[in-house]
């Protein structure tokens, strides 16, 4: 960060400010990618965490915590001394598990970057620093008193350990800017509520030659109650109820005594995430095969992000962008769930999507495209300055 502070900001400023930056960025962007932190691998996480709080410090000049729940490790750097009114949500986990840059190594060819987390979410992890830094570089570190950016370490597991961290940080923001990706460049403005679940039918085991009457066979309950679990579903409220992974049994030739399913919810509204749940819970209530039993583990996992939490920011990128000189951004309806529908589901204003612009979340061609990448930091850093000006 340089030591000078220049002139008051102009929105050709910062434009012109995050295109001079754009080799810092990719070259930061290759670094957080080419540190694999699979979600599922905690120490993995925890050298993520340590390494993106030093290139805080590198960028901004100031020294991030670490905070670490339940062995999970997220990052947070504070602006001033009171109550964050800005707060910038980003995660450094990733899907991808070890070994995936021996294949899908990161790369900047014919204006795309490539590399696991590219798209989801790394490149926009990286351009909340370096908005911050254009600002704190234009108005001096005090300039960006009551802005707190997070990176977290589980959020492509659920948050488990981190929602109650953001929805603390978030309490009195008056805007929460989340920098997930964006597949065609539009600001997510609505985004479904989700409940994770996971159904354990248990019965008895027997020889399934010898004496399989003998048996329980959880496998059969947990086939029964399938279709059951799918019909929770209804297509006219946007709710979809999806069984996902299924396993059941132990050998070839034994009656299973216990048999799993994991079920995918997605709701627009807390009533359906509340019916979906209610109703889960009385199937398993109520087992279809005699003998058998069956339990429940998880529930609702994010509420949902309703629009109106999101309408008066969108309102203000518009016109920012207009001021910048740069395209008016889109707004979408998404299904998929982030950090903030925990925000907005507490009555925070929250403006999603504002990160990378690409395609391939979770999928091998996972990319981001070079030449959006100035022109939405520029963004982010107006949004920033627009809030903690107010």
């Amino acid at each position: 960060m340089s030591t000078s502070v220049k002139p008051a900001t102009q929105p050709s400023d910062l434009v012109r400010d995050a295109e001079e930056r754009l080799p810092d960025m990719l070259a930061d962007i290759a670094r957080v990618i080419t540190l694999e932190t699979p979600s599922a691998d905690k120490d993995a996480v925890a050298a993520g965490a340590a390494d993106f709080a030093d290139l805080l410090h590198e960028r901004l000049g100031a020294r991030p915590e670490i905070l670490t729940v339940d062995g999970v490790a997220h990052v947070r750097l504070r602006f001033g001394e009171g109550p964050p009114r800005v707060v910038l949500l980003n995660h450094q986990d990733t899907v991808w598990p070890h070994g995936t840059l021996e294949r899908l190594p990161f790369s900047t060819e014919d204006g795309v970057l490539r590399g696991p987390g590219s798209f989801d979410m790394l490149t926009g992890a990286i351009m909340s620093v370096h908005a911050a830094a254009i600002l704190a570089d234009r108005l001096g570190e005090g300039g960006l008193e009551g802005l707190s950016i997070l990176v977290t370490g589980d959020e492509e597991v659920g948050s488990v350990t981190s929602s109650d961290l953001i929805r603390a940080e978030a309490a009195e923001a008056a805007a929460v800017f989340v920098m997930e990706a964006s597949a065609d460049g539009a600001l997510k403005l609505e985004r479904k509520g989700t409940g994770i679940y996971t159904l354990i039918f248990r019965g008895r085991a027997t020889h399934a030659g010898l004496e399989p009457e003998k048996g329980v066979n959880a496998g059969m309950a947990l086939a029964l109650t399938l279709p059951l679990i799918a019909e929770l579903a209804d297509v006219e409220a946007g709710t979809t109820v999806v069984p996902t992974t299924i396993t059941a049994g132990t050998t070839s030739n034994t009656v299973p005594a216990e048999a799993r399913v994991d079920v995918d919810v997605r709701a627009r509204t807390a009533a359906e995430l509340e019916r979906v749940d209610a109703e889960i819970r009385a199937l398993a209530a109520n087992p279809r095969l005699e003998g058998s039993t069956t339990e429940v583990i998880g529930g609702i996992n994010r509420p949902p992000f309703e629009p109106e939490q999101s309408a008066e920011l969108f309102d203000r990128a518009t016109t920012l962008a207009a001021d910048l000189g740069i395209a008016a951004p889109r707004g979408v309806a998404v299904g998929g769930a982030s950090d903030g529908n925990f925000t907005a589901g507490d009555g925070i204003p929250t403006l999603d999507g504002l990160g990378a612009v690409g395609d391939g979340a979770h999928a091998e061609h996972e990319h981001a495209i070079i030449a959006e990448i100035a022109p939405r930091t520029a963004l982010l850093a107006a949004l920033i300055a627009d809030q903690l000006g107010r």
